[in-house]
């Protein structure tokens, strides 16, 4: 018998609902979930251990995204032919859930904490992404796992100037910006997506807009768990404390780690030994059997007085750890066209933070292939983004490219593709590779400030140059003191209260990335970490400039040139040819690489060549092919074979004429024998176009001249 399910409904601002339902599906899991809007429907679940393992001082969450194929009536290409691991895509929607959700758990909570979130019904007008962030935290709500909950996400869009929430796929392709907000009933948490060049006035009001509706599905997760009954959590002890230790550390340590800190020392090698250095010295005055059965509160309040002194160093003197003032960036040199053989490289270091980037221009044959439950085609700009462990000075296994690779690659990539070429004017397939040498915060902005002087220096015409910037703030909610940071530090990130990431041109926001650690942020304070960061964004584009400020007039030697030709739609038969034989032939004479496409306008071939000859072959090739035959035109012809009544010449590339015995010489001739071989070049004019048929009618003598008639003997006479 089926169980009775406890249904909670939540309706949006404009009417649609939004469906929670837990108690049918998979009831052994500490929760579960299965959300509906629209015909999409998400089964979301969570499981916890109650002890956590010995020596753990983190929260070990795992959030997984994964869309089943058979929700949107597919099945998988490939050949296993079943979901395999994530996709980029899953991997995406995962982190994003993640950033809400890991803050709200208990500082002092432990233990292992699964989060699955499955897509079992698909609806292209509910896109599912927006849902997950929902599904998981209400999942949490009906379990018995402590939690500071809810959170909630939704997609904020601006379409023709009005605001949407969780739009349509539809309507997303056509927004001026996107955003994915996260947060809780009071404060906003995470804040990520793309614009065309928007001001911060404008990113602002859609994030006070998202906020809006996530207080109104927080309300509805909190009736929700009253009516599953699930408002007691289970107790748990994850943290053993000795405060009379902490006391004496913080008496004997504090001051001592306060002056490092407000000693602006530049290079983070030199403050970690100082830091490192207070620690050691506090543990050679311990008995040695002490230290080994306090190690690790040792090391646990040595890290919270660190960080207290880092944060009251910085709001107390308004100097940054390495010295800096709080809007003031670290020093930038950039290099252009560094790898002679890449299409287009370029370096970009700032600080002790450095990219290494290359551009690849490619062909229609080099775009990668999408085949996902809700999506299916083909991406042509591709931005990879790698994080070797030589760049932070540790050794690391490369066992492939990890999560944060992912998603900071992704931050860059939407911070680039908006100044791109129109799809009708870019015939290439774009990928852009960053290599971090150095780390040591702001990776991915430093990608995209690499990445856009690569893309310049290939040539390819970009609308104009992107830089990229971190911000911080540090906080004290007890007196209201705070301060906002630019171009922050590792250890400001790890310490501080918001990491956040803006990129853009001169003329407004690309994209963005938002994560808070503090409750009760203030917009006001948003409002002037965004205006500071435009600051600091201008600066970085005005050092790039220095090196380059706009696209080069050409391409690198070694990059593919292309000639794209429109064609009649009925034409793309005759370049394509039967079972591909004419494209085939002509890639394999001229060595070019050919792509044909249908439009709405009609045909479109882009033939790619690095060598210009081979370039302007496959072009003439191509161009006789669909060009149109003119009456009375002169051709230069080759002979294809040879029949008692004539011979068919082709006079354009597939195109054969009739060249009638009557028409290759004045005089006549009785048969075909001797006069022409089949490879024999001719030069023939059109004389006729059979208007039923379509066929052709050659001659050859009337580009000779016509010889006398002898006179008879005795004429006139």
């Amino acid at each position: 018998m089926k169980p009775t399910p406890i249904i909670q409904t939540i309706k949006l601002r404009d009417g649609r609902e939004i469906t929670l339902e837990t108690g049918v599906l998979a009831k052994q899991a500490n929760g579960s979930v299965v959300l509906r809007m629209g015909n999409s429907m998400l089964l979301a679940t969570v499981v916890a251990n109650k002890q956590h393992k010995e020596g753990t001082d983190f929260l070990p969450l795992s959030v997984d995204y994964q869309e089943k194929f058979a929700s949107n009536g597919k099945i998988p290409g490939g050949f296993l032919k079943r979901e395999g691991r994530l996709s980029d895509y899953e991997i995406l929607v995962s982190r994003l859930v993640d950033r809400a959700l890991r803050p709200i758990f208990p500082d002092d909570f432990h233990a292992d904490v699964q989060v699955a979130i499955t897509l079992i019904s698909a609806d292209y007008d509910a896109v599912p992404d927006a849902l997950a962030g929902l599904a998981a935290s209400a999942a949490i709500m009906v379990s018995d796992i402590p939690f500071n909950g809810p959170i909630s996400e939704v997609r904020v869009i601006k379409l023709d100037g009005k605001l949407i929430i969780n739009p349509t796929a539809a309507q997303i392709e056509k927004a001026t910006l996107e955003l994915i907000v996260a947060g809780t009933i009071k404060d906003v948490l995470m804040v990520e997506g793309e614009m065309n060049e928007v001001s911060e006035d404008e990113m602002l009001e859609a994030i006070i807009f998202g906020h809006e509706e996530i207080q109104l599905q927080c309300a509805g997760q909190i009736e929700f768990m009253k009516k599953a009954g699930k408002e007691e959590k289970f107790a748990y002890c994850h943290e053993t404390h000795d405060l009379e230790l902490k006391e004496v550390m913080e008496k004997a340590l504090y001051d001592k780690v306060y002056a490092i800190a407000k000693s602006g020392t530049a290079n983070k090698n030199e403050r970690k030994v100082l830091f490192g250095g207070v620690k050691e010295e506090y543990i050679a005055t311990l008995d040695p059997e002490y230290v080994t059965a306090k190690a690790s509160l040792i090391s646990h309040y040595y890290h919270d007085i660190e960080k207290d002194a880092m944060r009251n160093a910085v709001m107390d003197e308004r100097i940054r750890l390495d010295g800096r003032k709080l809007d003031e960036i670290r020093p930038i040199w950039t290099e252009v066209d560094y790898l002679p053989s890449a299409h287009g490289s370029a370096i970009f270091s700032r600080g002790e933070t450095q990219s290494l980037t290359t551009v690849t221009l490619g062909t229609k044959l080099d775009e990668q292939m999408i085949d996902s439950a809700m999506k299916s085609g083909y991406n042509k700009f591709m931005l990879h983004y790698n994080f070797p462990g030589f760049s932070t000075g540790e050794v690391k296994p490369n066992r492939g490219v990890g999560r944060r690779e992912v998603g900071h690659g992704n931050l860059a990539l939407r911070g680039l593709k908006k100044v791109l070429p129109p799809q009708d004017e870019n015939p290439y397939t774009i990928r852009v590779v960053s290599d971090i040498l150095e780390s040591n915060g702001s990776s991915s902005m430093a990608t995209v400030c690499a990445g856009s002087l690569a893309l310049m220096d290939s040539g390819l015409k970009i609308s104009g140059p992107v830089s990229g910037i971190a911000m911080g703030l540090i906080t004290d909610t007890k007196t209201g003191r705070y301060a906002v940071l630019s171009d922050i530090l590792g250890d400001e990130d790890h310490l501080g209260d918001m990491d956040f990431k803006v990129t853009g041109t001169a003329k407004g926001i690309t994209a963005t990335q938002m994560d808070l650690k503090v409750d009760g942020l203030k917009y006001e304070i948003v409002k002037e970490a965004l205006e500071q960061a435009r600051r600091g964004r201008l600066h970085i584009l005005q050092e790039m400039s220095k090196t380059l400020a706009a696209p080069k007039p050409d391409l690198k030697p070694s990059a593919p040139r292309v000639v794209a030709i429109k064609i009649e739609r009925e034409m793309i038969g005759a370049v394509i040819g039967p079972g591909g034989k004419v494209v085939q032939e002509i890639q394999r004479q001229t060595g070019a690489t050919i792509n044909i496409e249908e439009t709405p306008e009609g045909g479109l071939v882009s033939i790619f060549a690095v060598n210009k000859d081979v370039l302007d072959a496959a072009v003439k090739w191509v161009s006789g092919i669909v060009a149109v035959p003119t009456v009375g035109d002169v051709y230069d012809g080759k002979v294809k074979s040879i029949q008692p009544f004539g011979a068919f010449v082709e006079f354009m590339p597939g195109k054969e004429g009739l060249l009638h015995i009557s028409e290759i010489k004045w005089e006549r001739l009785p048969d075909m024998e001797g006069v022409l071989e089949i490879g024999e070049e001719v030069k023939v004019k059109l004389i006729e176009v059979d208007k039923k048929s379509g066929k052709y009618r050659l001659s050859r003598k009337v580009l000779l001249p016509r010889e006398p008639r002898p006179v008879a003997e005795g004429a006139n006479n």
